[in-house]
């Protein structure tokens, strides 16, 4: 049944879903005009806003680029090559490569976000290498465990409600993540959709005639040029000392700094790639010739994020964000403001998609209304989380390095995600009104 019902959707998507670029374009004229007509803002006013934020994600898009290199430089090493391929031995039809990938990634994900997109499509990619499988679905499964981030141990919301000093102290206090992250309502929605979405991207797998199927030889990896050691230079760049010294300093800063009760974050985990990549492949060489590959896939990254930050800028200056939220919150009852929250959330999440920079936009709006309707406050702020992750399963902003390390386009997997998103969006909402 769901093989059937995901086909209009993926024919859809494929036709009409335009290159992630020309949505970011397309996105931010709606944007801008939204500003100028609900918010009643100026057109050079507004214009003025897009232009000033349009650099605000720099440091993000480096961070973001990085997670896409040093995960496909750590995965490109001999011995992670080898673990995926012996992994994806145990993919070996289609329908249990389907699920192996999505329960990778979800936990992956689970763990960290960056290290989930980087390590459900590289295991994606392993598993096509070794299953003949539809490989739109099979990246399209991998990037549905992401929607499972913000519920995990590197969740911003939680995180941040959970820190001493954090901006909305006054109005809550600090929440401890065994209310949020560890709560019985979170760990059961979580148990739920680890088991509700393997099922459904099995389901949703095409028949032999329906599928695309990925030439095997794309996938395989160009090897390093073999040359000789004739120059002094030569020696230092297939030097495995040089290599092994200084990867062995980073790894020894990572061990120390998780002694002191160091958590997970984007740069740890880059840092973690990045000296495990380069103690891994053994030369400077060889990390080097990984890099090259690496990096064209980056393009999409570099191009579209200040465009992303450019409509950030406009949805938080201009007051379209808060007004969007509190439209929909105005709404709610005591109960049923968590659902409205998620709901909220996972609209905005498409012009703002940063949990982080969601929360700052949308707590001054959820909080106070929680705290006059009595509301539970830590599940409607993990409301707010999960509608971030949720609308995620549509936005090319997250998936552009799922894509790139993939080889695909985000017409290929957005038809399947359609359909995961209705599935999952109904099931968070049941659980945030009624468990």
């Amino acid at each position: 049944m769901l093989n059937r019902a995901s086909k209009p959707f993926v024919k859809l998507v494929e036709r009409y879903l335009p290159d992630p670029f020309i949505f970011v374009l397309i996105l931010t004229l709606v944007t801008l005009a939204a500003a100028v007509i609900v918010e009643q803002q100026s057109p050079v006013t507004v214009i003025e806003q897009w232009g000033s934020g349009i650099w605000g994600l720099l440091t993000f898009s480096m961070q973001m680029l990085l997670v896409l290199v040093t995960g496909f430089m750590l995965a490109n090493t001999p011995l992670m090559k080898a673990l995926l391929s012996r992994l994806a031995m145990l993919g070996n039809t289609p329908g249990k490569a389907i699920v192996l990938v999505t329960i990778v990634s979800l936990t992956a994900s689970w763990i960290n976000w960056g290290f989930g997109l980087v390590v459900g499509a590289l295991f994606a990619k392993a598993l096509a290498r070794n299953t003949r499988v539809d490989y739109r679905l099979l990246v399209a499964s991998a990037y549905s465990g992401f929607v499972v981030w913000h519920g995990g141990l590197a969740g911003s919301v939680p995180l941040t409600i959970a820190t001493e000093g954090h901006f909305a102290q006054a109005q809550i206090g600090v929440i401890s993540t065994s209310d949020t992250i560890f709560s019985a309502f979170n760990l059961s929605l979580l148990a739920i959709l680890f088991v509700v979405i393997p099922l459904v991207n099995r389901l949703m797998l095409p028949t032999e005639h329906d599928s695309v199927f990925v030439d095997t030889d794309k996938l395989s990896e160009t090897q390093a040029p073999v040359t000789t050691n004739q120059r002094p230079a030569d020696k230092l760049e297939t030097s495995r000392a040089l290599s092994l010294l200084v990867g062995a300093m980073g790894l020894f800063y990572l061990v120390s700094y998780f002694i002191q009760e160091g958590g997970l974050n984007l740069n740890i985990v880059n840092m973690l790639f990045l000296f495990l990549a380069i103690v891994l492949h053994g030369t400077p060489r060889s990390l080097l010739h990984s890099l090259q590959q690496a990096v064209q896939g980056g393009s999409g990254i570099i191009i579209q994020f200040p465009f992303y930050a450019g409509i950030m800028a406009v949805m938080v200056q201009s007051g379209l964000a808060q007004s969007m939220s509190q439209w929909l919150i105005s709404m709610a009852s005591a109960d049923s403001l968590p659902v409205w929250s998620f709901i909220s959330a996972g609209i905005v999440n498409i012009f703002v998609p940063s949990g982080g920079g969601q929360w700052a936009v949308q707590a001054p709006v959820v909080l106070p209304a929680a705290m006059e309707l009595g509301a539970d406050v830590s599940r409607v702020a993990m409301a707010v989380a999960w509608g971030d992750a949720w609308t995620n399963l549509i936005q090319p902003f997250w998936a552009l390095p799922v894509l790139a390390i993939a080889g695909l386009k985000a017409k290929d997997i957005m038809g399947f995600c359609l359909l995961q998103l209705a599935i999952t969006g109904v099931i968070i909402a049941l659980v945030l009104r009624f468990l």
